[in-house]
């Protein structure tokens, strides 16, 4: 009993006019007109601060450029062939290195992991315990009871001012 599959293949969807990001494009043109017309408020107005509208008008525009860099990279096309090693999808003659190479860093980077932790627990300080009301010019410093010799026991040493 054999059950045949059929698959279509997918065509890459074609977008017209301004392309994927039309909200970051007319973002991007509603800034450029708004920045314009603030500046030429400031040139043409006949105002007392037309330096404020000046530039505030090429601060406009300026900011505009963040919806043209969304709208430009938005549009990037990248063919599929290209997208295979972030998907996942790795080329067999890659394979073995790049298994190997993923499994010596998991190696190493854990190794200095747990390098960390054991050394963490010999010089972790607890906080700063509160200074109390009528200690005037005293400094308290309560140490963990792993510096101690009695695992029970925190050791409270006073210093004056």
């Amino acid at each position: 009993m054999s059950t045949s599959v059929q698959m279509e293949v997918a065509a890459e969807r074609s977008y017209g006019g301004v392309g994927r990001c039309k909200c970051s494009f007319w973002f991007a043109v509603a800034h450029d007109i708004l920045g314009v017309l603030i500046m030429m408020v400031g040139v043409f107005g006949g105002l007392a601060i037309h330096d404020l509208f000046i530039y505030a008008g090429a601060i406009v525009i300026f900011l505009s450029l963040i919806w043209w860099v969304f709208w430009f990279s938005g549009n990037i096309d990248v063919p599929p062939e290209e997208l295979e090693d972030d998907v996942g999808l790795i080329k067999p003659r890659n394979r073995g290195l790049s298994r190997v190479v993923r499994r010596v860093s998991n190696q190493l980077s854990n190794g200095i992991r747990s390098s960390l932790r054991k050394n963490a627990g010999l010089t972790r300080e607890s906080p700063l315990s509160k200074r109390p009301a009528n200690a005037e010019g005293s400094l308290f410093t309560i140490f963990d009871s792993s510096m101690t010799s009695s695992p029970k026991q925190l050791v409270r040493e006073t210093l004056s001012i």
